[in-house]
């Protein structure tokens, strides 16, 4: 534990403090690395772009082996044409600035097109088509100059401006104007931030990429359980450390049937690709992607050249768990009235900090103002139900410690960890590094998997002990439902 308590007079958590917890951070961080690392180094980065590159040959010679649309010169203009590949001494492809893409889930049925539309059939069958509504929505961020890979999650029920219908749901843009028109409505909710290129995918390619990758391990967090006859819908998932099958696994990122609803599948959804991402760079894995491309390319549309793929796998498979930043579009629940549609509501503010930490977006104006001041942070404490006075010790260590707004969370933690998690749930790194030198253990993760209203969650692991400090005389619980 750190020593001594936490003082700070006024707002004086300054960048260059920052800088130094955050290295600090980053070399504790690197002693802990998992396994699956190392294959970022010698001869299995060498692997990785051979089996990539062999991967893609074996697909198609053209220059965009898994494009499926054809957009029109104003369709393509929406996206950035600036060269985003160069080559190294062995002429193997290599980002030459950060990338930004938009990936678009689609899901579709036999009732959205009417064209297959079959009543005797009894059920809305799913449809390998790109032509629906974006069922989920991510903007990914390869950066080669910072070293990481960020995702942003972009809820479906997101209110926005999109061109030709007005202010609706920005699920509804490539519904009606394909991958161009759900970029640029993205775009234009993100501060202008430009889009290079876009991937859809089709959920029935999901199902495929997990059965070719052999599953997935995954933690659920609750049992879940829902049935829709009408698309043939039928989830059953246990709590528990799980071995997911592709169908399993689409069960799991379809399910949004709890109090949560749309934001808390996002909030799975990113344990899901964080899974996926450490399970998926492999070596194991990379020997068997020219099968697994094979099986989902029906499934897939993106605009990627076979360069960019190359680049980008052999890229991201460098890219450690703390290199992986996952946060979620910044917002909350309206209110609706009867027959009112339900919406996630943008917070222009914490959007615009979002994208200039992340994205470079008003980058200088961001870092100027950016001051943390520990006695503002809304902090939320998670642990194990039947565990809650351990919790509590860290409340309390935490209020000792300068940190006013701390609160035991009534959303127990269920999946058991052997270390703690500082969870920056708005995607503030510089405050949660700055807890976690305080605390002395855990390890920062930014995503948004946390207490949805919180700036930072802390997860309790068995890493935790009680610190030596003099504890207050009240030590009843105090709990916040979020």
């Amino acid at each position: 534990m750190s020593e001594g308590n936490f003082s700070r007079k006024g707002n004086s958590f300054n960048r260059q403090q920052s800088a130094k917890i955050r290295k600090s951070t980053d070399k504790n961080g690197s002693q802990s690395n998992p396994r699956w690392l190392l294959m970022g180094f010698g001869l299995s980065a060498i692997a990785v772009l051979s089996a990539t590159v062999g991967a893609l040959l074996a697909l198609s010679l053209s220059n965009t082996p898994l494009r499926q649309a054809r957009l029109t010169p104003a369709q393509e203009a929406v996206f950035n044409q600036e060269e985003t590949v160069t080559f190294d001494s062995l002429q193997i492809p290599k980002l030459s600035r950060p990338v930004n893409i938009l990936v678009l889930g689609i899901k579709v049925t036999s009732d959205d097109l009417p064209q297959l539309r079959n009543p005797d059939l009894g059920y809305h069958a799913l449809v390998n088509s790109f032509e629906g509504l974006s069922d989920s929505m991510l903007l990914l961020r390869f950066d080669p100059e910072k070293e990481y890979v960020t995702v942003l999650s972009i809820p479906r029920d997101t209110k926005t401006l999109v061109k030709g219908r007005g202010v609706t749901k920005i699920n509804d843009a490539n519904l009606h104007g394909g991958p161009a028109l759900a970029a640029e409505s993205v775009s234009n909710l993100l501060n202008n931030v430009p889009i290079d290129r876009y991937i859809r995918i089709n959920v029935q390619g999901v199902e495929k990429f997990i059965d070719a990758l052999g599953g997935i391990n995954l933690y659920v967090p609750h049992n879940m359980k829902y049935t829709d006859h009408s698309q043939h819908l039928y989830i059953d998932l246990k709590e528990g450390q799980q071995h997911l099958d592709g169908g399993k696994a689409l069960q799991f990122l379809r399910f949004r049937y709890d109090a949560y609803g749309d934001i808390g599948r996002v909030q799975r959804q990113q344990t899901f690709m964080r899974a996926l991402i450490e399970q998926a760079l492999s070596p194991r894995t990379i020997l068997k992607m020219p099968d697994i491309l094979s099986v989902v390319r029906s499934n897939l549309d993106t605009n990627l050249t076979t360069n960019e793929l190359i680049a980008i796998a052999g890229f991201t498979a460098q890219k450690d768990r703390s290199n992986i930043n996952m946060v979620m579009l910044p917002g909350d629940f309206n209110t609706p009235e009867q027959g009112e549609l339900s919406y996630w509501l943008p917070n222009r503010d914490k959007i615009s900090e979002i994208m200039a930490q992340y994205f470079e977006i008003q980058q200088n104006y961001y870092n100027a103002s950016h001051i943390s001041d520990p006695t503002t942070l809304k902090i939320a404490i998670q642990s194990n139900k039947d565990n809650q006075e351990t919790g509590q010790k860290v409340v309390e260590y935490l209020r000792n410690n300068g940190y006013h707004r701390v609160f035991l969370s009534q959303q127990f933690a269920t999946e058991p960890l052997l270390k703690t998690k500082i969870v920056a749930q708005q995607g503030d790194n510089y405050s949660a590094a700055q807890i976690r030198a305080d605390l002395g253990v855990g390890e920062v993760v930014v995503e948004s998997t946390g207490v949805l209203k919180s700036d930072i969650t802390i997860q309790v692991g068995q890493d935790w002990v009680i610190p030596e400090f003099n504890e207050r005389q009240d030590s009843s619980f105090k709990t916040i439902s979020y």
